[in-house]
């Protein structure tokens, strides 16, 4: 008789996307996405990092490029309850801000975590740190040309539903609020796996901010479907 595998889980989890579309004729374009995320669980502790780049080109032009970064160190202190520090940083020359740096800690609550199904909500009080697109503000325009350096308070709303055995609903929404902007993004994604390690993902990612200078959307959006893998 076979042994039964007693080997602990790994403590580490990681995952990488890539995703690339092309199109010619009347105009030609092309886009690249792409995502790391890697996390690390041991007892009390949960350390997890996350880095998203999109690049968009039209007739030879850049149209959009952005790179973001997601930091995260949890600790628990309850079955349900746990403090969080965070760190979000964005970068890209085609919003309101070229630099959007947020840094918050505060308490959060699991309000399921199964198997099957993952819901977390965080609030807490952080600093904001963001830097004007000067191409876009004039004197006069709402946002002014100025380097935003303020308090804040983030909420943040986590969700991953596993449908079926190889189907993975997920979503997650973070309000970072200030006296200057509020910003709101968000993410909705299916994942349908393939094997235990490749999935195919699509996803909708959204940011948006309440003030922004004339000329700019207070939306800016991504859509994306991408091949990833897990190891």
């Amino acid at each position: 008789m076979e042994e039964p595998d007693t080997t602990p889980p790994s403590p580490w989890e990681s995952q990488v996307e890539f995703g690339y579309q092309s199109n010619s004729g009347n105009s030609d374009s092309q886009a690249l996405n792409s995502r790391f995320e890697g996390s690390y669980t041991s007892g009390q502790h949960r350390h997890t990092g996350e880095i998203k780049y999109y690049l968009s080109e039209k007739d030879g032009e850049a149209d959009k490029d952005q790179l973001s970064i997601n930091l995260q160190s949890d600790y628990k202190i309850s079955p349900d309850y746990y403090l969080y520090a965070n760190f979000k940083g964005l970068n890209t020359k085609y919003s309101a801000y070229f630099n959007d740096y947020t840094f918050s800690g505060g308490l959060g609550y699991q309000v399921s975590n199964t198997e099957k199904l993952l819901l977390e909500v965080e609030f807490g009080p952080g600093f904001r740190y963001q830097n004007p697109n000067l191409d876009e503000i004039d004197d006069d325009d709402l946002i002014l040309p100025e380097t935003v350096q303020e308090p804040i308070i983030r909420t943040n709303v986590n969700m991953s539903w596993n449908a079926l055995d190889n189907l993975t609903l997920a979503g997650e929404v973070t309000v970072t609020a200030g006296h200057s902007n509020t910003r709101v993004d968000s993410e909705v994604s299916v994942t349908n796996n393939i094997t235990e390690e490749i999935a195919l993902k699509i996803a909708q990612s959204q940011q948006y901010l309440d003030r922004v200078p004339p000329g700019l959307s207070k939306t800016d959006s991504v859509f994306s479907i991408n091949l990833l893998f897990s190891f």
